[in-house]
């Protein structure tokens, strides 16, 4: 009888055997349900263009601003906030008529004229 033919050869081939197809029955059970997708893609942001700004005054104390108000395009802005001041609030604004936004800073408090020194505004479609 050869070497290769050793019970205890035969045995340890009969188990390799066994563990490779224990091993590949459970990667085949591995399945995910349905459909899945998985992707990377990139794309250019463009800005806005910022026009025609103006700003209205409290016309009981000048010293406060009420509104602004500008152009923006491309039109059609899904939402649209401003901030006057550097670290300061966020204001909502609306679109009406296509194009010019109006901007409410009496709502949440007020805006000081003098702690007004940079015009932010964050807008998507």
């Amino acid at each position: 009888m050869s070497k290769f033919f050793r019970p205890r050869s035969f045995a340890m081939i009969i188990l390799v055997l066994i563990l490779a197809a224990a091993i590949y029955g459970f990667a085949a059970a591995n399945t995910m349900p349905g459909t899945t997708y998985a992707g990377y893609g990139e794309d250019l942001i463009d800005g806005y263009a910022i026009t025609n700004v103006q700003y209205q005054l409290q016309s009981t104390n000048p010293r406060f601003i009420d509104q602004v108000t500008f152009n923006i395009a491309p039109t059609g802005v899904s939402s649209v906030y401003v901030s006057l001041e550097t670290g300061g609030s966020w204001h909502s604004c609306s679109e009406a008529p296509a194009g010019t936004i109006t901007c409410d800073l009496t709502v949440g408090g007020v805006q000081d004229v003098l702690a007004a020194d940079l015009l932010q505004v964050s807008a998507t479609d």
